[in-house]
């Protein structure tokens, strides 16, 4: 029988359809090719886009030369710009204002060839170190609220370059959903003087059946109330809201789990289109005891159609048990 389960956060209900009950071997995934041909993100043609704002693993040679690791440049087709002022107006009962941000994107790796996932934890931690310092950057731009970090892997994710990148976007306001995520979290709180995701992460360690795999820092889940099959969860062991706070041995600590959370949904269903997306506090706030920051991974395995965008209720035919099951079991 189908069975609805509630987000205990957000309040979103999940229909999890077992009827359409699907193994990993199921789900249709258009195969990985690598076309080549001229690529703005590659060593060499480093000209061909807007200057670095920051590098990584360049020993010499001079700025927007070859011999990085990891690269940050603005995006040359921003959703927003940096230049102007926000000018907020109103218009009868309509607000608008000007589309101030930064929209950069993060060229993960040099190699054209290597997906994120197949990256090794001393490549891999160069991206989350961008993340923590671009974040810290632009947090002193007081026009900014929020920076919004996310990758999208796979065509079907909405990926539109093979290289592997993510991208992150400074706000003049706080995203609704994030919103939503604070919101839901201090009602838990002020009911129970808890942290919904400290909670959170004691059940899923003690039931151990949605706990993917753990670290000294991390564990990885799959969440009681999945939007999509393989859906996971990183998140922090211990209470802290503000991903840019991490020291060093967090950062290593979270690639070391992101690297095999990723390998293992690889293994599960390889190359599957998937996007990532950091949940982190709002711009100069102080530390929140009722939230906590997290990546959230979404695998894009089922479509969004007219049930789901009439509703808000997402369809997932496969309960989270079941994927965290294959997850923990497959071969690395």
């Amino acid at each position: 029988m189908p069975e609805l389960r509630k987000d205990p956060i957000l309040g979103r209900w999940i229909i999890i359809a077992q009827e359409r009950g699907k193994r990993p071997t199921d789900f249709m995934v258009e195969e990985y090719k690598v076309k080549g041909g001229f690529c703005p993100l590659c060593p060499g043609h480093e000209k061909t886009t807007p200057d670095e704002v920051l590098v990584y693993g360049r020993n010499e040679g001079t700025a927007n030369s070859s011999g990085w690791q990891t690269r940050v440049v603005p995006n040359k087709y921003p959703a927003l710009v940096i230049e102007g002022e926000l000018e907020k107006q109103g218009e009868g009962l309509y607000d608008r204002m000007n589309g101030i941000g930064a929209h950069e994107v993060i060229i993960e790796n040099p190699s054209h060839e290597k997906t994120f996932a197949a990256l090794s934890p001393e490549e891999m931690i160069f991206t989350f170190r961008a993340f923590r310092d671009r974040i810290r950057d632009l947090a002193q731009d007081e026009r900014f609220r929020y920076v919004m970090v996310f990758k999208n892997f796979g065509k079907a994710a909405g990926a539109s370059l093979e290289h592997s990148h993510s991208q992150l976007v400074a706000l003049p306001i706080v995203p609704r959903r994030v919103s939503s995520e604070l919101e839901g979290s201090l009602s838990y709180y002020k009911y129970k003087d808890r942290c919904i995701f400290c909670d959170i992460i004691r059940q899923e360690r003690q039931q151990d059946i949605r706990r993917v795999c753990e670290n000294d820092y991390f564990v990885t889940i799959t969440p009681y109330a999945p939007r999509s099959p393989f859906e996971m969860w990183i998140i922090p062991r211990y209470h802290h809201s503000n991903y840019a706070a991490q020291d060093e041995n967090s950062l290593q600590a979270l690639t070391d789990i992101f690297s095999e959370s990723l390998r293992r949904l690889d293994a599960c269903i390889p190359n599957a289109p998937y996007n990532f997306v950091l949940h982190t506090q709002p711009l100069r706030s102080p530390q929140l005891d009722h939230y906590h920051w997290h990546f959230e991974i979404v695998p894009k395995l089922t479509s969004i159609a007219g049930f789901e965008w009439g509703t808000g209720f997402y369809i997932n035919p496969m309960p989270p048990e079941e994927t965290c099951k294959y997850l923990k079991e497959v071969e690395l």
